[in-house]
């Protein structure tokens, strides 16, 4: 069922979080710069998600995968399809700090 869920939202649950980094994905936090700030993964680039939309060329232009990332997951799940449908390679990480042990 949770893996289920994590389909539905654009979730990782077969995809190697890791390998990507050490590939040179692009972590994106789309929570809000407050939220960002008290804590985040180094490295982590924040566009909050009501933003994501602005930021679709700068971000193709990188020619890098994204693995978004946000509180819960639910924001970033919200990100990664809106990148997706961009046609930018794109994995929602879910909550930052789980994140950051999956990839630490």
């Amino acid at each position: 069922m949770i893996d289920f869920l994590k389909k539905l939202l654009g979730g990782t649950a077969n995809a190697d979080l890791k390998k990507m980094m050490a590939d040179g994905a692009l972590i994106v936090d789309v929570r809000t710069p407050a939220e960002y700030k008290s804590g985040h993964i180094t490295g982590a680039v924040n566009i909050p998600l009501d933003s994501v939309n602005q930021h679709i060329n700068e971000l193709r232009s990188k020619h890098k995968t994204i693995i978004t990332c946000c509180r819960s997951g639910n924001r970033s799940g919200m990100a990664k399809a809106i990148l997706s449908n961009a046609g930018i390679d794109c994995y929602n990480g879910g909550a930052w700090n789980v994140l950051q042990q999956q990839i630490g």
